[in-house]
């Protein structure tokens, strides 16, 4: 063979293929349904980092389909009432949601452990319990008797122990305290003498000024500051021992999920590890000016007690040796989170821990 002859057929050649690949692309494209799914989310608008989590989830996923799958995202209270919306998936009424799980613990107290129990793991150890050590799944084992399948789609990062009318120096102060708190968190902190509340994001502040509660919390600086709690309630209390590493997740009802096309699947959980990612680095970035701006307006910073911080540690075990008498789900999840938790402070404390105090000093000293 001459070479024209062999550029003219491999030209003809590239041309043909190149042609085939253009003419396959709609195809494969055409092949693909348009789907469009409604998310509600359990958070106010208003909360942009929050609430923004599931926008970068439902843009990724829009992205990654050639706008083939597209999600609507809902807040709190425009479809279904924030602290709702897992029924609401459930039942099929929407096809999935952006939420807290432990919001529905009282429907059985398995769904905590999907986001933060006190005590628990930071928001490191939940990410690798999670994508590692299985717990995406055995949540996911649980979810299914509630037709439920979620994944992973934010996390705040250890949050404060919230806003208070008075000053809290030892237990005997939180007698009788009505305190605004999410999750798990409200059965424990009751045996110490607190009366919780489970109150949405946009009923807190008016419960607050009207003295219906005596504190609450939220989350932390930045949003904290977007809600006005300081103007109301001056003492600002660290740390949210009952949140270490709360995990926010996209819930999607089982039988919806079955009927994605598997590409469809992976983008959607692909989507969701970037609004995990997202979320967590949002807090990081935006916390400490927020920080700053708040005790500049008048919060007062305080560290809790350590007899309050010792009594609700036991607390917090007594509750889960209860719960997990009777709740063989209960049981097995928290004993995986627990044997990680040992090895994961051990760890921890060597390399982490020593950087972390060092540089704190350098800070402090006026050297960074």
């Amino acid at each position: 063979m001459d070479r024209r002859s062999f550029l003219t057929k491999a030209s003809v050649g590239g041309v043909a293929a190149a042609g085939a690949s253009v003419l396959a692309a709609p195809a494969i494209a055409q092949d693909m349904p348009n789907v469009t799914w409604r998310v509600t989310s359990s958070f106010p608008k208003s909360l942009d980092t929050i609430y923004g989590a599931a926008q970068v989830m439902a843009d990724t996923v829009s992205a990654m389909t050639d706008g083939k799958f597209q999600i609507q995202v809902f807040p709190a209270g425009e479809l279904v009432p924030g602290l709702e919306a897992a029924d609401a998936v459930s039942s099929g009424t929407v096809e999935a949601c952006h939420t807290v799980p432990y919001y529905f613990w009282g429907k059985d107290p398995t769904y905590a452990l999907g986001a933060a129990v006190p005590f628990g793991l930071n928001a490191r150890m939940m990410n690798a319990w999670f994508y590692h050590g299985g717990g995406i799944d055995m949540m996911n084992e649980f979810y299914a008797t509630q037709n439920l399948i979620a994944f992973p789609a934010g996390n705040t990062g250890v949050q404060m122990a919230g806003w208070y009318k008075k000053e809290i120096n030892s237990l005997a102060d939180l007698q009788g305290l009505k305190m605004r708190i999410g999750g798990f968190a409200g059965k424990v902190i009751e045996k110490l003498g607190v009366v919780p509340q489970q109150i949405a994001a946009g009923d807190i502040y008016p419960s607050l000024e009207k003295g219906t509660i005596d504190a609450t919390e939220w989350v932390g600086p930045y949003d904290d500051e977007k809600l006005g709690f300081y103007k109301v309630a001056p003492y600002y209390y660290y740390p949210g021992w009952w949140e270490g590493g709360p995990a926010i997740a996209t819930m999607i009802n089982l039988a919806k999920w079955g009927e994605l096309p598997p590409a469809y699947q992976a983008a959607l959980k692909a989507a969701c590890v970037v609004a995990n990612m997202d979320m967590l680095s949002n807090y990081d970035w935006k916390n400490p000016t927020a920080l700053k701006s708040l005790v500049a307006n008048g919060a007062q910073l305080r560290p809790l007690p350590q007899d309050i911080l010792s009594a609700a540690f036991e607390a917090s075990n007594e509750v889960y040796a209860e719960v997990s008498a009777s709740n063989p789900a209960f049981a097995k999840i928290k004993a995986s989170q627990d044997a990680f938790r040992k090895d994961a402070y051990l760890n921890a404390q060597i390399a982490e821990y020593n950087y972390d105090v060092f540089m704190m000093a350098q800070q402090q000293a006026g050297k960074l």
